[in-house]
């Protein structure tokens, strides 16, 4: 069954960019009880919603066919451009259910920023601001009872596009697909929040200048699955990678930007300089930093000075922050030639209040005093 908004192609002027999506329910949604059982207790990334939003672009028509579908299988053909020479790029992002019922999410204009410039960084299209957020008001519109109200849960949204043309040769796809798919979620790690350890990588690099380091593509993400996995098999949770030229400068984790406080109360975090993603997350925590009467810096972060600082106590806390995982205190750095506790080894101060001043303003529990959250519902 299709509910016809208006011509996908076109926004009249009285519509909002949502009503220009056509919906197409689906004649087989997950049951109550089934919903139920998985919004109870929630896992990253596993379970989805019914339905998916998808737009269409080609060099010809541009954007076109706006629409909400049953979530299910993509149909590509094997000569697909993106199978071959890895042209995509996605986001992320959450909507929080209030205590009020309402639905909203977080900066999601600072998510479709960086879509676009991702996209100019992959030779993709650039979708316009008002596509991204309107394919999310229509896909949450429509799968609304997937939005959980546990504690640290919410409804994880993956923004995504695809170069779609069926070709093999090194150019820019002609043809390419952007979707949003919705998946509950809980706590990011699955023991809640505790000090993680982290293997600091000195045989891997994340990115190198003029690379897509600042892009949020998939190819980033493999490229630290190595690395990752030999963590790993050391007994550590995550990497954390240094810069490409002189191996010195922490840049990122895997997936999440990193902070350093010290002992005086002051910040600093690596600069984005165009090989570490400008984390939405990121920047939030910095102004409230800032807020809080935290002196805050972007600098290159020495390894050196790191572990001089931890081992004299002039650092007092580490931490990781990201959209999915929020923020993730840090307890220990290790690497060949060193192995360090961070402070006592637990949550810090700073890492505690910040992280609930936080997600108390995504949930609604605080006041939105920067104008942060978007209501969707």
């Amino acid at each position: 069954m299709s509910t016809l908004a208006t011509p996908a192609s076109a926004q009249s002027p009285e519509q909002t960019p949502e009503q220009t999506f056509e919906i197409h329910a689906s004649a087989h949604p997950v049951p109550d009880e089934e919903r139920a059982a998985a919004l109870a207790a929630p896992r990253f990334g596993t379970v989805f919603t019914d339905h998916m939003a998808r737009v269409s672009w080609s060099q010809a028509t541009g954007w076109h066919d706006r629409r909400v579908e049953p979530y299910g299988p993509l149909q590509l053909d094997p000569a697909t451009a993106v199978l071959h020479y890895a042209q995509e790029i996605f986001e992320g992002l959450k909507a929080y259910r209030h205590p009020d019922g309402t639905v909203w999410t977080f900066r999601p204009e600072a998510n479709a920023a960086r879509f676009r410039r991702s996209a100019q960084r992959l030779a993709l299209p650039e979708l316009p601001a008002e596509d991204f957020l309107g394919a999310i008001r229509a896909l949450v519109g429509v799968d609304r009872e997937w939005v959980p109200t546990g504690e640290e849960t919410s409804l994880y949204l993956r923004p995504f596009m695809y170069a779609s043309e069926r070709f093999l040769g090194v150019r820019p796809s002609l043809e390419a697909e952007f979707l949003v798919i919705a998946s509950p979620v809980g706590p990011y790690f699955a023991g809640g929040v505790k000090p993680v350890s982290i293997w600091v990588a000195r045989d891997y690099h994340r990115a190198g200048a003029g690379g897509t380091g600042a892009a949020k593509c998939g190819g980033n993400y493999a490229a630290s699955l190595l690395p990752q996995q030999e963590a790993y098999a050391k007994g550590f949770e995550q990497v954390c990678f240094l810069d490409d030229r002189t191996g010195t400068q922490l840049e990122e984790l895997g997936g999440m930007n990193v902070v350093v406080v010290r002992a005086d109360g002051s910040v600093v975090t690596p600069p984005v300089s165009g090989t570490i993603l400008e984390g939405v997350t990121r920047s939030s925590i910095l102004r409230l930093l800032t807020d809080a009467g935290h002196e805050v810096s972007e600098e290159p972060v020495l390894l050196d000075e790191l572990r001089a600082g931890l081992a004299d106590g002039s650092v007092s806390e580490v931490f990781a922050c990201g959209t999915a995982a929020v923020m993730t205190p840090i307890g220990r750095l290790a690497s060949d030639d060193f192995d360090l506790v961070v402070g006592d080894g637990e949550a810090g101060p700073v890492t505690t209040r910040i992280r609930a001043e936080l997600t108390d303003i995504q949930y609604g529990r605080a006041a939105d005093r920067h104008g942060w959250m978007t209501q969707l519902l």
